[in-house]
């Protein structure tokens, strides 16, 4: 089963509170976000987005210029039907993040959170990388939430990274200036705790 295949069986089986990764609302990712954007007309980019309420968030903020991007179809039209006509406010795109070609500059932040992790061999994630480095405009900001190093070694039935600070901006590489990073116990909807980490940086 390749990648693609193994979300829409997760999307299409799974109600939306119902996998580990699920939270009401991404406090930490927003109040990131409040912090490196300037304007509500900065050009946002959520990957893995999915059925993540991050979006509906953006929106009430007033954020105008939103992407969500996500390998999963199912998970990507739930997420329209829950926004209803405010959907037509976004851009929406299916595809695998380490294979689409984004356009060159496009963005001012990227935000990611639980998408990295998933990338265990490599060559994806040096796909990833040079695809964050042409997508982000210079002097824009990565937000990346992975596993921190106490995380579950195992998603979705799949094999996942752990990481610490170091260790994550090493896979990004001297051209991202750390900001900050933080670590962070996700209570999953089964009562269980996972760490992930967050790192926020900037492009040079």
């Amino acid at each position: 089963m390749d990648s693609k295949e193994h979300w829409e069986k997760v999307y299409t089986t799974k109600a939306p509170d119902a996998v580990s990764w699920y939270r009401t609302h991404l406090e930490t990712s927003l109040a990131l976000i409040e912090l490196a954007v300037e304007t509500r007309s900065s050009s946002i980019i959520d990957v893995g987005g999915g059925e993540s309420t991050l979006v509906d968030d953006l929106l009430l903020r007033g954020y105008q210029n939103i992407t969500v991007l996500d390998i999963s179809q199912s998970a990507i039209e739930l997420t329209k039907r829950r926004l209803g006509s405010a959907a037509d406010q976004v851009r929406w795109l299916v595809a695998d993040i380490t294979k689409i070609e984004l356009e060159p500059g496009a963005y001012d932040l990227w935000h990611d959170r639980a998408v990295f992790h998933f990338l265990a061999d490599r060559v994806p994630r040096i796909a990833y990388v040079r695809q964050v480095a042409r997508s982000v405009k210079r002097g824009g900001h990565v937000i990346v939430s992975t596993f921190g190093p106490e995380g579950p070694a195992k998603c979705s039935g799949l094999d996942v990274m752990r990481y610490d600070a170091d260790s994550l901006h090493r896979e990004f590489g001297a051209r991202f200036r750390p900001i900050e990073s933080s670590k962070e116990v996700h209570h999953t909807p089964f009562g269980t705790a996972q760490q992930f980490l967050y790192c926020y940086c900037r492009i040079d």
